[in-house]
């Protein structure tokens, strides 16, 4: 359940700010992300924002590309809650930036990132104009470390969305990149719609492994 946010984002924040209403900036966005609809998280940013997404080679600078995004994004479900979170603050301005954590609510899974929102009032509203979110350098570089536990786990995971009969949400568990070699079909799936494609008809058995 998100917790609503009672700060006014057309209350001028001004040198007399404090970290507190900046910070409920990040709520409001996330509480955008709560409603599943990508025109409400695109209005929260300027109309002529830049934002580098985490999930993303482009950059979006339009209301119509930062909505593309978040089509896809949200179908994950994600929430977000700040982990280390850095604010500064200016005159007509205010930067927040740091590392943040997503739980994705299609599957449990937590992902960290980097992250900077800007904010600027727009019309007299407190708005994002620069966004950038980036996966965190070391697991890039490193890898990290998973136990047996955790790899049995993942298989838990594909199980259980194989248990919702929904086939995004299966879709959904493989890397953008992934070769299926499904059970019956002879046609390697290798993208998130052929895959989805698959499990439409396969979950019509309501499948669960061991």
């Amino acid at each position: 359940q998100v917790k609503r946010t009672k700060f006014d984002s057309t209350k001028p924040l001004g040198s007399a700010a404090t970290e507190k209403e900046v910070r409920a900036l990040f709520s409001l966005w996330n509480s955008a992300l709560a409603t599943g609809d990508s025109r409400i998280v695109a209005s929260r940013y300027t109309k002529s924002p830049v934002l580098l997404p985490t999930v993303s080679d482009k950059t979006r600078t339009d209301f119509d590309s930062v909505k593309d995004y978040f089509d896809t994004f949200l179908l994950k479900k994600p929430q977000g809650t700040i982990v280390d979170g850095h604010i500064s603050i200016g005159d007509g301005w205010a930067n927040d930036s740091g590392i943040y954590e997503f739980t994705m609510g299609t599957t449990g899974d937590k992902v960290k990132a980097r992250y900077t929102f800007l904010y600027v009032q727009e019309d007299g509203v407190w708005k994002i104009q620069h966004h950038h979110s980036s996966v965190m350098p070391e697991e890039i570089a490193m890898g990290k470390s998973i136990t047996e536990d955790e790899v049995r786990g993942l298989f838990s995971l594909w199980n259980d969305a194989l248990a919702t009969l929904d086939p995004k949400k299966v879709a959904w568990r493989y890397a953008k990149k992934s070769v299926l070699l499904p059970t019956v079909s002879d046609i390697p799936r290798t993208d998130f719609a052929s895959i989805e494609d698959y499990f439409t008809h396969f979950l019509q058995n309501k499948p669960q492994g061991e």
